[in-house]
Protein backbone atom coordinates (compact mmCIF):
# COMPACT_ATOMS: atom_id res chain seq x y z
CA UNK A 1 0.00 0.00 0.00
CA UNK A 2 1.18 3.47 -0.89
CA UNK A 3 3.30 5.01 1.89
CA UNK A 4 3.19 8.80 1.80
CA UNK A 5 6.10 10.88 3.08
CA UNK A 6 6.65 14.35 4.49
CA UNK A 7 8.00 17.08 2.21
CA UNK A 8 10.66 19.18 3.96
CA UNK A 9 13.06 21.52 2.19
CA UNK A 10 12.03 20.13 -1.17
CA UNK A 11 12.81 16.54 -0.21
CA UNK A 12 10.67 13.54 0.71
CA UNK A 13 11.23 12.55 4.33
CA UNK A 14 10.11 9.09 5.50
CA UNK A 15 8.68 8.46 8.95
CA UNK A 16 8.75 5.40 11.17
CA UNK A 17 5.02 5.55 11.93
CA UNK A 18 2.00 5.77 9.63
CA UNK A 19 -1.81 6.05 9.92
CA UNK A 20 -4.15 4.18 7.58
CA UNK A 21 -6.41 6.53 5.63
CA UNK A 22 -9.66 4.87 4.55
CA UNK A 23 -12.28 5.73 1.95
CA UNK A 24 -15.42 6.81 3.88
CA UNK A 25 -17.61 5.24 1.17
CA UNK A 26 -16.05 1.75 1.19
CA UNK A 27 -13.73 1.69 4.24
CA UNK A 28 -10.93 0.51 1.93
CA UNK A 29 -7.40 1.75 2.64
CA UNK A 30 -6.47 4.63 0.33
CA UNK A 31 -2.92 5.13 1.59
CA UNK A 32 -0.76 5.43 4.67
CA UNK A 33 -0.20 8.87 6.18
CA UNK A 34 3.18 9.70 7.73
CA UNK A 35 3.23 10.70 11.40
CA UNK A 36 5.61 13.62 11.95
CA UNK A 37 7.57 14.03 15.18
CA UNK A 38 8.63 17.21 16.97
CA UNK A 39 12.04 16.75 15.34
CA UNK A 40 10.38 16.69 11.91
CA UNK A 41 8.59 19.93 12.78
CA UNK A 42 11.83 21.59 13.86
CA UNK A 43 13.46 20.47 10.63
CA UNK A 44 10.56 21.82 8.53
CA UNK A 45 10.57 25.16 10.33
CA UNK A 46 14.34 25.41 9.91
CA UNK A 47 13.97 24.71 6.17
CA UNK A 48 11.24 27.35 5.90
CA UNK A 49 13.34 29.88 7.83
CA UNK A 50 16.32 29.27 5.57
CA UNK A 51 14.17 29.66 2.45
CA UNK A 52 12.63 32.82 3.89
CA UNK A 53 15.99 34.60 3.75
CA UNK A 54 15.90 34.71 -0.02
CA UNK A 55 12.15 34.39 -0.68
CA UNK A 56 11.34 37.43 1.45
CA UNK A 57 13.73 39.42 -0.74
CA UNK A 58 12.23 38.21 -4.01
CA UNK A 59 10.60 40.72 -6.32
CA UNK A 60 6.89 41.19 -6.69
CA UNK A 61 7.07 39.74 -10.19
CA UNK A 62 8.88 36.63 -8.93
CA UNK A 63 6.14 36.03 -6.39
CA UNK A 64 3.38 36.57 -8.92
CA UNK A 65 5.12 34.15 -11.27
CA UNK A 66 5.36 31.56 -8.49
CA UNK A 67 1.64 31.80 -7.78
CA UNK A 68 0.90 31.48 -11.49
CA UNK A 69 2.96 28.29 -11.53
CA UNK A 70 0.96 27.02 -8.55
CA UNK A 71 -2.29 27.59 -10.46
CA UNK A 72 -0.86 25.95 -13.60
CA UNK A 73 0.24 22.92 -11.56
CA UNK A 74 -3.22 22.51 -10.01
CA UNK A 75 -4.76 22.72 -13.48
CA UNK A 76 -2.35 20.21 -15.02
CA UNK A 77 -2.90 17.63 -12.26
CA UNK A 78 -6.59 18.25 -11.64
CA UNK A 79 -7.94 14.79 -12.40
CA UNK A 80 -5.31 12.95 -10.35
CA UNK A 81 -5.85 15.22 -7.37
CA UNK A 82 -9.64 15.08 -7.71
CA UNK A 83 -9.68 11.28 -7.64
CA UNK A 84 -7.38 11.12 -4.60
CA UNK A 85 -9.50 13.78 -2.88
CA UNK A 86 -12.68 11.79 -3.54
CA UNK A 87 -11.16 8.58 -2.26
CA UNK A 88 -10.05 10.04 1.07
CA UNK A 89 -12.73 12.69 1.65
CA UNK A 90 -15.76 10.97 0.12
CA UNK A 91 -17.18 13.82 -1.95
CA UNK A 92 -18.23 12.93 -5.51
CA UNK A 93 -16.08 13.70 -8.50
CA UNK A 94 -19.04 15.43 -10.12
CA UNK A 95 -21.49 18.14 -9.10
CA UNK A 96 -20.04 20.45 -6.47
CA UNK A 97 -17.52 17.77 -5.51
CA UNK A 98 -13.82 17.17 -6.09
CA UNK A 99 -13.50 18.59 -9.59
CA UNK A 100 -15.45 21.66 -8.42
CA UNK A 101 -13.04 22.01 -5.49
CA UNK A 102 -9.97 21.76 -7.76
CA UNK A 103 -11.39 24.34 -10.17
CA UNK A 104 -12.01 26.60 -7.17
CA UNK A 105 -8.43 26.15 -5.95
CA UNK A 106 -7.07 27.13 -9.37
CA UNK A 107 -9.37 30.17 -9.59
CA UNK A 108 -8.46 31.37 -6.09
CA UNK A 109 -4.76 30.99 -6.82
CA UNK A 110 -5.00 32.97 -10.06
CA UNK A 111 -6.98 35.79 -8.50
CA UNK A 112 -4.77 36.04 -5.42
CA UNK A 113 -1.69 36.08 -7.62
CA UNK A 114 -3.07 39.12 -9.44
CA UNK A 115 -3.42 41.22 -6.29
CA UNK A 116 -1.00 44.00 -5.35
CA UNK A 117 -0.15 45.68 -2.06
CA UNK A 118 1.58 48.85 -3.25
CA UNK A 119 3.35 51.30 -0.99
CA UNK A 120 0.81 53.78 0.39
CA UNK A 121 1.86 57.42 0.67
CA UNK A 122 0.31 58.74 3.88
CA UNK A 123 1.63 62.26 3.44
CA UNK A 124 4.04 64.11 1.20
CA UNK A 125 4.50 67.81 1.96
CA UNK A 126 7.04 70.32 3.22
CA UNK A 127 7.32 68.42 6.52
CA UNK A 128 8.45 65.25 4.76
CA UNK A 129 7.10 62.06 3.21
CA UNK A 130 5.48 59.21 5.14
CA UNK A 131 5.01 55.82 3.47
CA UNK A 132 3.32 52.61 4.59
CA UNK A 133 5.08 49.47 3.44
CA UNK A 134 3.83 45.89 3.83
CA UNK A 135 6.44 43.26 4.62
CA UNK A 136 6.28 39.47 5.03
CA UNK A 137 6.10 37.97 8.50
CA UNK A 138 8.34 34.90 8.28
CA UNK A 139 7.24 31.27 8.59
CA UNK A 140 3.47 30.78 8.37
CA UNK A 141 1.94 27.69 9.96
CA UNK A 142 -1.20 26.42 8.21
CA UNK A 143 -3.62 23.97 9.84
CA UNK A 144 -6.41 22.79 7.55
CA UNK A 145 -9.64 20.77 8.04
CA UNK A 146 -11.05 17.67 6.35
CA UNK A 147 -14.02 19.15 4.51
CA UNK A 148 -12.22 21.01 1.67
CA UNK A 149 -8.59 19.84 1.99
CA UNK A 150 -7.16 21.18 -1.26
CA UNK A 151 -9.24 24.34 -1.56
CA UNK A 152 -8.50 25.49 1.99
CA UNK A 153 -4.82 24.56 1.64
CA UNK A 154 -4.75 26.86 -1.40
CA UNK A 155 -6.48 29.61 0.59
CA UNK A 156 -3.68 29.40 3.17
CA UNK A 157 -0.63 28.71 0.98
CA UNK A 158 -1.12 31.14 -1.89
CA UNK A 159 -1.48 34.46 -0.01
CA UNK A 160 1.42 33.49 2.26
CA UNK A 161 3.74 32.85 -0.67
CA UNK A 162 2.41 35.83 -2.64
CA UNK A 163 3.44 38.16 0.21
CA UNK A 164 6.94 36.69 0.64
CA UNK A 165 6.39 34.26 3.51
CA UNK A 166 7.29 30.58 3.64
CA UNK A 167 4.90 27.86 4.79
CA UNK A 168 4.65 24.74 6.92
CA UNK A 169 1.25 23.14 6.40
CA UNK A 170 -0.45 20.41 8.42
CA UNK A 171 -3.57 18.82 6.90
CA UNK A 172 -6.27 17.07 8.90
CA UNK A 173 -5.37 13.50 9.94
CA UNK A 174 -8.63 12.43 8.25
CA UNK A 175 -7.68 13.78 4.79
CA UNK A 176 -3.89 14.28 4.55
CA UNK A 177 -3.04 12.48 1.32
CA UNK A 178 -4.33 14.95 -1.28
CA UNK A 179 -2.54 17.80 0.49
CA UNK A 180 0.72 15.85 0.65
CA UNK A 181 0.46 15.08 -3.05
CA UNK A 182 -0.40 18.72 -3.85
CA UNK A 183 2.66 19.97 -1.94
CA UNK A 184 4.83 17.36 -3.65
CA UNK A 185 3.71 18.67 -7.05
CA UNK A 186 4.11 22.32 -6.04
CA UNK A 187 7.66 21.68 -4.88
CA UNK A 188 8.49 20.98 -8.50
CA UNK A 189 7.79 24.66 -9.31
CA UNK A 190 8.78 26.43 -6.06
CA UNK A 191 12.20 27.03 -4.48
CA UNK A 192 13.16 24.41 -1.89
CA UNK A 193 11.83 25.14 1.59
CA UNK A 194 9.22 27.71 0.56
CA UNK A 195 6.44 25.13 1.05
CA UNK A 196 6.72 22.18 3.43
CA UNK A 197 4.11 19.64 4.53
CA UNK A 198 3.90 17.70 7.76
CA UNK A 199 1.16 15.26 8.72
CA UNK A 200 0.20 13.32 11.78
CA UNK A 201 -2.12 13.45 14.73
CA UNK A 202 -3.83 16.44 16.32
CA UNK A 203 -1.02 17.08 18.81
CA UNK A 204 1.17 18.17 15.90
CA UNK A 205 -1.07 21.23 15.55
CA UNK A 206 -0.35 22.31 19.11
CA UNK A 207 3.37 21.84 18.52
CA UNK A 208 3.01 24.28 15.61
CA UNK A 209 1.00 26.87 17.52
CA UNK A 210 3.60 26.83 20.31
CA UNK A 211 6.68 26.79 18.05
CA UNK A 212 8.86 29.87 18.68
CA UNK A 213 9.92 30.28 15.05
CA UNK A 214 6.47 30.20 13.43
CA UNK A 215 5.29 33.80 13.16
CA UNK A 216 1.66 33.29 12.18
CA UNK A 217 -0.95 30.53 12.39
CA UNK A 218 -3.84 30.37 9.95
CA UNK A 219 -6.43 27.84 11.07
CA UNK A 220 -9.73 26.70 9.62
CA UNK A 221 -11.83 24.39 11.79
CA UNK A 222 -14.10 24.13 14.79
CA UNK A 223 -14.78 26.88 17.32
CA UNK A 224 -13.49 24.72 20.19
CA UNK A 225 -10.17 23.99 18.47
CA UNK A 226 -9.88 27.62 17.36
CA UNK A 227 -9.96 28.71 21.00
CA UNK A 228 -7.15 26.26 21.79
CA UNK A 229 -5.12 27.59 18.85
CA UNK A 230 -5.50 31.12 20.18
CA UNK A 231 -4.53 30.08 23.69
CA UNK A 232 -1.40 28.20 22.67
CA UNK A 233 -0.35 30.84 20.13
CA UNK A 234 -0.47 33.49 22.87
CA UNK A 235 2.72 32.19 24.48
CA UNK A 236 4.77 33.50 21.56
CA UNK A 237 2.35 36.31 20.57
CA UNK A 238 1.77 34.80 17.15
CA UNK A 239 -0.55 36.46 14.75
CA UNK A 240 -3.61 34.29 14.07
CA UNK A 241 -6.31 34.10 11.44
CA UNK A 242 -9.14 31.86 12.60
CA UNK A 243 -12.01 30.82 10.32
CA UNK A 244 -14.28 28.80 12.60
CA UNK A 245 -17.69 27.15 12.69
CA UNK A 246 -20.89 28.91 11.74
CA UNK A 247 -24.31 27.30 12.31
CA UNK A 248 -25.60 29.80 9.75
CA UNK A 249 -29.23 30.88 9.83
CA UNK A 250 -31.47 31.72 6.89
CA UNK A 251 -34.76 33.62 7.20
CA UNK A 252 -37.50 33.19 4.59
CA UNK A 253 -39.89 36.14 4.39
CA UNK A 254 -43.67 35.67 3.96
CA UNK A 255 -43.67 36.87 0.32
CA UNK A 256 -41.10 34.31 -0.91
CA UNK A 257 -42.06 31.75 -3.58
CA UNK A 258 -41.31 28.30 -2.10
CA UNK A 259 -40.85 26.53 -5.44
CA UNK A 260 -38.70 29.33 -6.83
CA UNK A 261 -36.24 29.29 -3.90
CA UNK A 262 -36.19 25.55 -3.12
CA UNK A 263 -33.17 24.61 -5.23
CA UNK A 264 -31.01 27.45 -3.90
CA UNK A 265 -32.12 26.75 -0.33
CA UNK A 266 -31.22 23.10 -0.79
CA UNK A 267 -27.71 23.72 -2.08
CA UNK A 268 -27.14 26.45 0.48
CA UNK A 269 -27.66 23.75 3.09
CA UNK A 270 -26.33 20.61 1.44
CA UNK A 271 -23.25 21.67 -0.52
CA UNK A 272 -20.47 19.22 0.36
CA UNK A 273 -23.10 17.14 2.17
CA UNK A 274 -23.60 19.95 4.67
CA UNK A 275 -19.94 19.68 5.71
CA UNK A 276 -19.24 23.35 5.07
CA UNK A 277 -18.58 26.09 7.63
CA UNK A 278 -20.78 28.59 5.81
CA UNK A 279 -23.60 26.22 4.88
CA UNK A 280 -27.20 27.02 5.77
CA UNK A 281 -27.80 25.07 8.98
CA UNK A 282 -30.97 26.63 10.45
CA UNK A 283 -33.92 27.77 8.33
CA UNK A 284 -36.63 30.06 9.73
CA UNK A 285 -39.87 29.97 7.71
CA UNK A 286 -43.15 31.88 8.33
CA UNK A 287 -46.46 30.18 9.07
CA UNK A 288 -48.14 31.15 5.81
CA UNK A 289 -45.68 29.21 3.58
CA UNK A 290 -44.11 26.82 6.11
CA UNK A 291 -45.55 23.57 4.76
CA UNK A 292 -45.03 24.69 1.15
CA UNK A 293 -41.33 25.39 1.74
CA UNK A 294 -40.89 22.05 3.50
CA UNK A 295 -42.66 20.23 0.65
CA UNK A 296 -40.56 21.98 -2.01
CA UNK A 297 -37.33 21.05 -0.20
CA UNK A 298 -38.39 17.42 0.13
CA UNK A 299 -39.36 17.28 -3.55
CA UNK A 300 -35.96 18.61 -4.59
CA UNK A 301 -34.12 16.30 -2.19
CA UNK A 302 -35.74 13.33 -3.91
CA UNK A 303 -33.87 14.19 -7.12
CA UNK A 304 -30.39 14.10 -5.55
CA UNK A 305 -28.43 10.86 -5.89
CA UNK A 306 -26.35 9.88 -2.84
CA UNK A 307 -23.64 7.30 -3.47
CA UNK A 308 -19.91 6.51 -3.65
CA UNK A 309 -17.88 9.47 -4.84
CA UNK A 310 -16.12 7.59 -7.64
CA UNK A 311 -19.50 6.79 -9.20
CA UNK A 312 -19.97 9.51 -11.83
CA UNK A 313 -23.73 9.57 -11.17
CA UNK A 314 -23.37 10.47 -7.48
CA UNK A 315 -24.21 14.06 -6.50
CA UNK A 316 -23.61 13.69 -2.75
CA UNK A 317 -21.34 11.20 -0.97
CA UNK A 318 -20.86 9.90 2.55
CA UNK A 319 -20.11 11.83 5.72
CA UNK A 320 -16.32 11.97 5.94
CA UNK A 321 -15.63 10.23 9.26
CA UNK A 322 -17.30 8.18 11.98
CA UNK A 323 -17.04 10.89 14.63
CA UNK A 324 -19.06 13.29 12.46
CA UNK A 325 -21.43 10.53 11.33
CA UNK A 326 -22.21 9.60 14.93
CA UNK A 327 -22.84 13.25 15.80
CA UNK A 328 -25.32 13.66 12.92
CA UNK A 329 -27.18 10.47 13.90
CA UNK A 330 -27.29 11.58 17.54
CA UNK A 331 -28.68 15.04 16.70
CA UNK A 332 -31.44 13.64 14.47
CA UNK A 333 -32.45 11.04 17.06
CA UNK A 334 -32.53 13.75 19.73
CA UNK A 335 -34.77 15.89 17.52
CA UNK A 336 -37.16 12.97 17.06
CA UNK A 337 -37.37 12.45 20.82
CA UNK A 338 -38.24 16.11 21.29
CA UNK A 339 -41.13 16.18 18.83
CA UNK A 340 -39.57 17.16 15.52
CA UNK A 341 -40.97 15.66 12.28
CA UNK A 342 -38.54 13.98 9.92
CA UNK A 343 -39.90 14.71 6.43
CA UNK A 344 -37.28 12.73 4.52
CA UNK A 345 -34.22 10.71 5.45
CA UNK A 346 -33.52 10.37 9.14
CA UNK A 347 -32.57 6.69 9.09
CA UNK A 348 -29.02 5.46 8.49
CA UNK A 349 -28.80 2.76 5.80
CA UNK A 350 -27.00 -0.53 6.32
CA UNK A 351 -23.57 -0.89 4.75
CA UNK A 352 -19.87 -0.22 5.12
CA UNK A 353 -19.68 3.47 4.35
CA UNK A 354 -20.65 6.51 6.43
CA UNK A 355 -23.71 7.23 4.30
CA UNK A 356 -26.58 9.23 5.74
CA UNK A 357 -29.56 10.34 3.64
CA UNK A 358 -30.52 13.93 2.96
CA UNK A 359 -32.71 14.78 5.97
CA UNK A 360 -35.25 17.59 6.36
CA UNK A 361 -36.46 18.06 9.94
CA UNK A 362 -39.68 20.04 10.44
CA UNK A 363 -41.11 21.48 13.65
CA UNK A 364 -37.64 22.10 15.05
CA UNK A 365 -37.41 24.86 17.65
CA UNK A 366 -34.74 27.07 19.15
CA UNK A 367 -33.29 25.18 22.11
CA UNK A 368 -33.29 21.81 20.37
CA UNK A 369 -29.78 20.45 19.89
CA UNK A 370 -30.41 20.04 16.14
CA UNK A 371 -30.84 23.85 15.99
CA UNK A 372 -28.36 25.05 18.60
CA UNK A 373 -25.45 22.76 17.67
CA UNK A 374 -23.74 22.89 14.28
CA UNK A 375 -24.64 19.53 12.72
CA UNK A 376 -22.06 19.73 9.89
CA UNK A 377 -23.82 17.03 7.89
CA UNK A 378 -26.75 16.38 5.51
CA UNK A 379 -29.50 17.60 7.85
CA UNK A 380 -31.54 20.82 7.76
CA UNK A 381 -33.87 21.81 10.63
CA UNK A 382 -36.78 24.05 9.60
CA UNK A 383 -38.12 26.38 12.31
CA UNK A 384 -41.62 27.90 12.10
CA UNK A 385 -42.16 31.54 13.02
CA UNK A 386 -45.11 33.93 13.22
CA UNK A 387 -43.34 37.19 14.05
CA UNK A 388 -40.31 38.23 11.97
CA UNK A 389 -38.74 39.82 15.04
CA UNK A 390 -38.72 36.40 16.73
CA UNK A 391 -36.97 34.87 13.71
CA UNK A 392 -34.27 37.55 13.71
CA UNK A 393 -33.79 37.13 17.46
CA UNK A 394 -33.47 33.35 17.02
CA UNK A 395 -31.05 33.70 14.12
CA UNK A 396 -28.83 35.99 16.21
CA UNK A 397 -29.26 34.02 19.40
CA UNK A 398 -26.15 31.85 19.17
CA UNK A 399 -22.54 32.82 19.83
CA UNK A 400 -21.50 32.31 16.22
CA UNK A 401 -21.79 34.50 13.15
CA UNK A 402 -20.12 33.31 9.97
CA UNK A 403 -22.88 33.66 7.37
CA UNK A 404 -26.59 34.32 7.14
CA UNK A 405 -29.24 34.85 4.49
CA UNK A 406 -32.63 36.43 3.82
CA UNK A 407 -35.09 35.15 1.20
CA UNK A 408 -37.84 37.29 -0.34
CA UNK A 409 -39.47 38.35 -3.59
CA UNK A 410 -38.77 41.92 -2.48
CA UNK A 411 -35.00 42.53 -2.54
CA UNK A 412 -35.22 45.65 -0.36
CA UNK A 413 -37.12 43.77 2.36
CA UNK A 414 -34.53 40.98 2.24
CA UNK A 415 -31.67 43.49 2.45
CA UNK A 416 -33.25 45.11 5.51
CA UNK A 417 -33.39 41.73 7.28
CA UNK A 418 -29.88 40.76 6.15
CA UNK A 419 -28.52 44.01 7.59
CA UNK A 420 -29.76 42.94 11.03
CA UNK A 421 -28.10 39.52 10.96
CA UNK A 422 -25.00 39.23 13.17
CA UNK A 423 -22.66 37.56 10.68
CA UNK A 424 -19.59 38.26 8.60
CA UNK A 425 -21.28 37.56 5.24
CA UNK A 426 -24.97 37.97 4.38
CA UNK A 427 -26.61 36.67 1.21
CA UNK A 428 -29.87 37.66 -0.44
CA UNK A 429 -31.82 34.74 -1.97
CA UNK A 430 -28.68 32.62 -1.83
CA UNK A 431 -26.41 31.11 0.78
CA UNK A 432 -22.76 30.09 0.90
CA UNK A 433 -21.60 31.57 -2.41
CA UNK A 434 -18.12 32.96 -1.76
CA UNK A 435 -15.84 34.86 -4.14
CA UNK A 436 -12.02 35.17 -4.24
CA UNK A 437 -12.24 38.98 -4.29
CA UNK A 438 -14.72 39.31 -1.39
CA UNK A 439 -13.30 39.26 2.16
CA UNK A 440 -14.65 36.35 4.20
CA UNK A 441 -14.64 35.96 7.97
CA UNK A 442 -16.87 35.70 10.99
CA UNK A 443 -18.03 37.68 14.00
CA UNK A 444 -18.61 36.54 17.59
CA UNK A 445 -17.37 32.95 18.03
CA UNK A 446 -16.85 32.33 14.32
CA UNK A 447 -13.28 33.57 14.23
CA UNK A 448 -10.80 36.39 13.92
CA UNK A 449 -9.55 38.12 10.82
CA UNK A 450 -10.58 37.65 7.19
CA UNK A 451 -9.48 35.71 4.16
CA UNK A 452 -9.64 36.50 0.42
CA UNK A 453 -9.12 39.66 -1.55
CA UNK A 454 -6.81 42.49 -0.62
CA UNK A 455 -7.85 42.50 3.04
CA UNK A 456 -7.12 38.79 3.31
CA UNK A 457 -3.72 39.27 1.68
CA UNK A 458 -2.82 42.02 4.14
CA UNK A 459 -3.20 39.55 7.03
CA UNK A 460 0.01 37.85 5.91
CA UNK A 461 2.02 41.05 6.27
CA UNK A 462 3.40 43.41 8.90
CA UNK A 463 3.31 47.14 8.31
CA UNK A 464 6.39 49.28 8.39
CA UNK A 465 5.93 53.05 8.29
CA UNK A 466 8.86 54.92 6.78
CA UNK A 467 9.37 58.66 7.47
CA UNK A 468 11.82 60.63 5.31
Amino acid sequence: MNLYELIIGGEKVPTSEHIEIRDPATREVVGNCPVATREDLDRAVDAAREAYKSWSQSSDEERKSAVSRIADTIHANMEELAELLTREQGKPLNGMGSRFELHGAEAWARHTGSLDLPVEVLSDDETGRVELHRKPLGVVGSITPWNFPILIATWHIVPAIRTGNTVVIKPSPYTPLSTIRLVELLNEVLPNGVLNVLAGRDELGQMMTEHPHIQKIVFTGSCATGKKVMQTAAGTLKRVTLELGGNDAGIVLPDADPKEIAERLFWGAFINNGQTCAALKRLYVPDNIYEDVCEALVDYAGQVCVGPGLDESSILGPIQNKMQYDKVVDLVEDAKRHGARVLCGGEAPQGEGFFYPVTIVADATDGMRIVDEEQFGPVLPVIRYTDLEDAIEGANGLDVGLGGSAWSSDIEKAKAVAARLECGTAWINNHGAIKPFAPFGGVKGSGLGVEFGKLGLEEYTAIQVVHH
